[in-house]
């Protein structure tokens, strides 16, 4: 098992070993596209934003695209290292992304990664700054991407320092907790699920919080119909190895149910 590092160098090439793995994947897989999602300058230095898309094979019906999001707070490395997981597990198993393409994000605050912080170098939480008229530059590039891509499904990875176990939250809607219940079930084979009735200042459920800050990452507020959307949250004092290891297969389980969704629905 090769055991994951967090990349603390404070150099750009911190940046450049965690792209590394989804660039190598990209270059000997046909199935996963590379590309640039966009780009700004922050002291002097440019940045890019990159996406990589792993497209599965035709199902029966229409392609599904789910996006998914990690590092929107720098110092929580182990959402893109299950992304890594997902990618080169699908690369291997592509069936399991039958009738989806699969759209990730590892870095979504490259210089947050690149500082170790959670904010970003101007100092801003980007998880409160979605949809409120944001002049900061990663805001505006995903909110690009959420407003154009048109995603079936949205899932955002952090890890959570006072937590003790793994917990997400479920927006409100049936499908988005229907989802979360079987993938929090699955993932518990690696690390505890938080059972307290108050997680993050919100009442919970069984790990389930259906209310959640405002500004977080999510679809436009128009898109209609809306995407299912889920915030999959790992505790950050677990190993970075458990923990990724913990969000692959969360992720995995949530494939797999939606296209049971998908099913039925065509069968209605």
């Amino acid at each position: 098992m090769v055991m994951l590092t967090d990349h603390n160098e404070d150099h750009p090439y911190k940046l450049q070993r965690m792209y590394a793995p989804f660039l190598g994947l990209a270059e000997h897989c046909d199935n996963v596209i590379d590309a640039v999602a966009g780009s700004f300058v922050a002291a002097g230095r440019r940045y890019t934003v990159p996406r990589f898309t792993f497209l599965g094979p035709r199902g029966n019906g229409p392609q599904r695209r789910i996006g998914l999001f990690a590092l929107v707070h720098g110092d929580e490395p182990s959402g893109a290292f299950a992304l890594q997981r997902l990618l080169e597990t699908l690369v291997d198993r592509p069936g399991l992304a039958s009738g989806y393409d699969v759209v990730c994000y590892p870095v979504c605050n490259p210089t947050g990664y690149e500082d170790g912080t959670r904010f970003n170098r101007a100092g801003f939480d980007l998880n409160r700054e979605f949809w409120r008229g944001s002049d900061q530059p990663e805001v505006r590039i995903f909110e690009e991407e959420l407003a154009t891509r048109d995603f079936d499904g949205i899932i955002a990875l952090h890890a959570d320092d006072s937590s003790d176990g793994l917990y997400g939250y479920a927006h409100g809607r049936v499908l988005n907790e229907n989802l979360l219940v079987p993938a929090l079930r699955a993932s518990e084979r690696v690390l505890p699920r938080n059972n307290r009735g108050v997680i993050d200042g919100f009442r919970a459920t069984d790990g389930i919080i259906c209310d959640c800050f405002h500004g977080v990452l999510a679809p436009p507020p128009e898109q209609k119909p809306r995407p299912f959307e889920i915030i999959f949250e790992t505790p950050a004092s677990a190993l970075l190895e458990q923990q990724a290891a913990a969000a692959a297969v969360a992720l995995e389980t949530i494939l797999e149910v939606y296209r049971g969704f998908i099913a039925y629905a065509a069968d209605l």
